[in-house]
């Protein structure tokens, strides 16, 4: 299976569950992998016939930057299930990284995969 891919997509949330964290917008970064038949776009050239990684871009932007969940587990599963359901992807691998949620790590996060039913 080919594989359209979208890596660090940079996206300003209110996401936590401490006091301070629920009044500041933290940035949280998507790296996000999803399966998809190349061939026919290959074949016709035509965007139409692609999956549209501007359009998925922008769809979780729109919906993590109004989002308000105390957990990136949460916010994560949320995200990987618009995917598989607005976009027909069979499969989607979705890393959610939260920098600077850790002293002396770079970012924390989680890494999930999921499949169409």
């Amino acid at each position: 299976m080919d594989h359209v891919f979208i890596e660090g997509l940079e996206i300003e949330a209110l996401i936590g569950i401490y006091d301070w964290e629920r009044r500041i917008r933290q940035p949280l970064v998507f790296d996000i992998e999803m399966a998809f038949d190349n061939r026919v776009p290959a074949a016709s050239d035509a965007i139409e016939d692609t999956l549209n990684y501007k359009a998925v871009s922008k769809r979780i932007v729109d919906y993590v930057s109004q989002s308000d969940f105390g957990l990136v587990e949460t916010l994560a599963e949320r995200v990987a299930q618009i995917i598989l359901s607005e976009f027909g992807v069979s499969r989607v691998k979705l890393k959610l990284s939260k920098p600077g949620a850790v002293r002396g790590a770079r970012a924390v996060g989680v890494s999930i995969e999921r499949s169409a039913s």
